[in-house]
């Protein structure tokens, strides 16, 4: 489907270098901040205690927060889940408090707010199962991108699937860089959204690729940049349809969802703008620059049988 047609091509590959000059520096940057300050773990990974309180009114979480936070904790979540009247309280691991049952401690304070406060229910997250997650996500993202690298190596050709596999874990870097710079809260659903975006970035490079391939046989008079161009000049009605709609759902969470969907959507509101950034000025220069000729693109013939009757 294309609401739109684009007759002439856009010379992207004209400016290939200098969108990739800046993807360096961008991807740079993001790695500085990653080593210099680091994520913001959240409760998931540094370990804490996970409290589910209900009202029998609309809850104030700023109120909560402050409550809260008056008994010493000084990085807690305070946030509105299901409905206003359901709050769940993420506390910090507090050494000398570890093994003891922090709704002995939060419960009062609540209750001196609204008296009808009750706790549905409380999690204890020690810090070996936060090392645990850190380690199995670091696991998830490894097999991920070797996964996907193996597909398209047996889908098109090992040099798509090196472009694809850098452009994607460029734009996992660039999403951490983000919540390392601002010290965004980064949990589970973040790590999730953070996988989505891999699968997401790769199928529109999948797209852009199967047009490159189809182009090779189709446009045989034609350079490697023209026929990249053209590809992705083609699959541009479609990617802005995509991601559009897309991003309308994302936007959604992300203004109506409340703070237990606020990253998780803002992680995804990051992916999608670099997917396409990197689909088209990441992933389709490497591949151009790896060499990539109409000989890849052609099947191999096996040689015939030597005729062995004397």
């Amino acid at each position: 489907m294309e609401f739109f047609k684009i007759r002439k091509d856009i010379p992207f590959m004209r400016h290939a270098l200098v969108f990739n000059v800046i993807s360096a520096l961008t991807f740079v940057a993001a790695v500085y901040f990653l080593v210099a300050r680091g994520l913001h773990f959240g409760v998931d990974f540094t370990g804490g205690t996970v409290l589910e309180v209900n009202f029998s009114r609309a809850a104030d979480v700023q109120q909560v927060r402050a409550a809260v936070e008056k008994l010493g904790y000084g990085d807690v979540t305070v946030q509105n889940f299901g409905t206003s009247r359901d709050v769940m309280i993420r506390l910090p691991l507090r050494q000398e408090k570890a093994e003891a049952k922090q709704d002995t401690v939060v419960m009062p304070a609540l209750k001196a707010i609204d008296p009808s406060a009750s706790l549905r229910r409380i999690e204890f997250v020690g810090p070996q199962v936060g090392r645990d997650l850190i380690e199995n996500g670091l696991l998830g993202l490894f097999f991920v991108s070797v996964g996907i690298v193996v597909y398209l190596w047996f889908r098109f050709e090992w040099k798509f699937g090196v472009a694809a596999i850098i452009a994607n874990l460029h734009d996992v870097v660039i999403i951490l860089g983000f919540f390392a710079f601002f010290q965004w809260d980064f949990s589970l659903t973040v790590l999730a959204a953070v996988l989505a975006i891999l699968g997401y970035s790769v199928n529109e490079s999948v797209v852009v690729f199967d047009r490159i391939r189809e182009n090779f046989r189709r446009m045989r008079k034609s350079t490697v940049p023209e026929i990249i161009d053209n590809a992705i000049t083609r699959t541009m009605s479609r990617t802005i349809i995509t991601h559009f709609s897309t991003q309308l759902a994302v936007l959604a969470m992300l203004l109506f969802g409340g703070e237990t969907l606020h990253y998780f959507a803002l992680a995804l509101t990051i992916g999608i703008l670099f997917g396409i950034y990197s689909s088209v000025f990441v992933a389709s220069p490497l591949v151009m620059w790896l060499g990539i000729a109409r000989e890849d693109m052609m099947p191999v013939r096996k040689e015939a049988a030597a005729d062995e009757r004397p």
